[in-house]
């Protein structure tokens, strides 16, 4: 054994090992020992010595950077540990147990100190004295592994080995932890703003609700060779903050689940103009096909000629089940109501969402209509569709009309029946019902 320095030894075989350059082979060749820790552990590993020999701390630098370790840091004085400990960001620290002016024990307890509670730093104390109460003395103290001199070479590779993974898994576990909480309190966050545009939607569709706010206007539909009105679509206006299309307050009213009630407030309020109407004319409402098949909807009607009702459906929304509303449809019509299916050529189902509910009115589209009288491809589609609809006994109405070209267009096509600005806007029911003037 040979001594190099006071209470420190090393094992002849491994001093020997170490000299003619660990990992190497007799013959010269590189062959890395089995208890060589791996180079992921040891690269980019800061490893701190701490031992008032300045020989000891050379022999253990030579082990270490054997081994993959580069990063290290001596220190001779233990007054300085703590501070060059924490300066260099220690990843595991080499503690002499036994030093003038501090001993290991006073190191740790001010190291133990000055770390953080969830940081894991190792430290591996190294003594001569191999005594019970040593051993129990540095890990009460906050040691994290205990080796007595003289060391072997392949024990301390291993030690050091065993504590950088720890040190690397508390790492790569803290961090994980980092990121679930930073995803924990991301996803808190997104369910407080949640929370509160959910409660601030309902606010506005309260505010909506309060009487006086929603009001109706009415679109004439106009008899194209007559130009007299037939019937009057009933829209919804909203009369409070904040300003938007109507369309825009029925899907956030439906966002919170309240576009039931919504939408029933608006027909309400259509319905209850019916008496009101030119004789001969009829009120056209919308309503949702969720909204058609709850009873609400059939209750809203009693008392009412439906034969002055039209109920439109919107193509916009998607039909789930076709034979649940085919049965409350047929219940409404009993009366003479007629059903209207809205947006015909700009919606989901087309032709067949037709098929299905084969409607006794047909309102063709804006994007269908608008420029027909230039498009032949426009008129061609709007032709089919007169076509369809004489074969299934349904009227279309042209929606969107808004010159006077189009106008004549669409006339000349077959087409009965015309909504547009150019037939006439929204506004107050006495006002609609003026005959409009469908010159140039």
């Amino acid at each position: 054994m040979q001594r190099l320095g006071p209470g420190f030894a090393i094992r002849v075989d491994a001093t020997t090992r170490h000299l003619k350059g660990v990992g190497m082979t007799e013959g010269g060749e590189s062959g890395r020992s089995s208890a060589t820790p791996s180079a992921d552990v040891a690269t980019g590993a800061r490893v701190v010595i701490v031992d008032d020999e300045v020989v000891n701390v050379t022999l253990l630098e030579r082990i270490l950077h054997s081994i993959g370790v580069t990063h290290t840091s001596r220190v001779t004085d233990p007054r300085e540990a703590v501070t060059r400990i924490l300066d260099v960001g220690a990843d595991l620290v080499l503690l002499d147990l036994h030093m003038p002016a501090m001993d290991g024990r006073s190191v740790l307890a001010q190291l133990r100190a000055q770390l953080p509670s969830d940081e894991y730093l190792p430290v591996l104390v190294l003594t001569a004295d191999g005594t019970m109460d040593a051993r129990d003395g540095a890990l009460q103290a906050g040691a994290n592994d205990f080796l007595t001199k003289p060391l072997d070479y392949t024990e301390v590779t291993l030690r050091v080995r065993n504590l950088l993974e720890t040190r690397a898994l508390h790492r790569d576990l803290r961090q994980h932890n980092t990121r679930l909480q930073a995803a924990l309190d991301a996803h808190a966050e997104d369910e407080r703003r949640t929370a509160e545009e959910q409660r601030a939607r309902a606010a506005r569709i309260d505010a909506a609700l309060e009487p006086g706010v929603l009001h109706m206007v009415y679109q004439p539909v106009v008899d194209l060779d007559r130009g007299t009105p037939v019937g009057f679509e009933a829209l919804a206006r909203f009369d409070c903050e904040p300003r938007r299309p109507p369309n825009e307050w029925f899907d956030e009213a439906s966002m919170i689940g309240r576009g039931a009630e919504l939408e029933l407030v608006a027909a309400t309020a259509a319905i209850e103009a019916i008496p009101r109407l030119p004789t001969g004319t009829f009120m056209s409402i919308n309503l949702s096909p969720a909204v058609v098949m709850l009873p609400q909807a059939a209750a809203l009607l009693d008392g009412v000629d439906r034969q002055r009702v039209v109920l439109e459906l919107t193509e916009h929304t998607r039909v789930d089940d076709y034979a649940l509303l085919l049965a409350a449809m047929d219940a409404l019509q009993a009366g003479g109501l007629r059903v209207a299916v809205d947006d015909t050529g700009n919606g989901y189902a087309g032709l067949a969402h037709l098929l299905q509910l084969r409607p006794q009115v047909i309102k063709l589209d804006r994007a269908l209509t608008g420029g027909v009288d230039a498009d032949p491809a426009r008129r061609a589609l709007a032709t089919g569709l007169v076509t369809f609809a004489a074969e299934i006994g349904s009227t279309i109405v042209a929606e969107g009309i808004e010159t006077a070209s189009e106008l004549e267009t669409l006339r000349d096509l077959g087409i009965l029946w015309g909504q547009g600005y150019h037939l006439g806007r929204p506004g107050p029911l006495q006002t609609a019902a003026a005959a409009p003037d469908m010159g140039p």
